[in-house]
């Protein structure tokens, strides 16, 4: 890989759990000194992350995508539509391309599960996100030598 570059692919939908996710990831960025070669997009929702992280993954310009959002379970059976199937077209993704793509695609029964993984809780799940990715990336930087 001859990139350093990182790029955070983001849903809006549940912003408020999101907007945590992606602040968790920056800092980790930042504390890593690799915060100015971030960008950060925003898709609307979990079933869109990984188109945009195919596109990303393919243009070599990426070093690895970090992919956050929160796909909670409510009365319907949206959530079996997404989440798997966000997950999985994630794992393909990251096999097919050699490229680090990390789920941090959260799916919780609860809105206030989801907060708790998005800093309030039990940590920040898109800080975590980031820390696999830059780890990944040197793991498989290892692999190529």
């Amino acid at each position: 890989m001859t990139s350093k570059r990182y790029l955070i692919v983001a849903a809006k939908f549940n912003e408020l759990v999101t907007k945590s996710l992606v602040q968790g990831a920056h800092d980790v960025f930042e504390a890593a000194g690799v915060k100015a070669s971030v960008d950060t997009i925003w898709v609307p929702g979990a079933f869109e992350i990984p188109v945009a992280a195919s596109k990303a993954a393919r243009n070599g310009k990426y070093a690895a995508v970090v992919c956050l959002g929160a796909v909670i379970r409510g009365e319907t059976p949206h959530f079996d539509y997404v989440a798997g199937p966000c997950a999985s077209g994630l794992m393909t993704l990251s096999i097919q391309t050699g490229v680090p793509i990390i789920n941090g695609v959260l799916t919780t029964d609860t809105v206030e599960q989801a907060l708790n993984r998005a800093g309030l809780k039990h940590g920040n799940k898109g800080a975590d996100a980031a820390q696999t990715a830059l780890a990944m990336v040197e793991t498989l930087k290892c692999l190529d030598s």
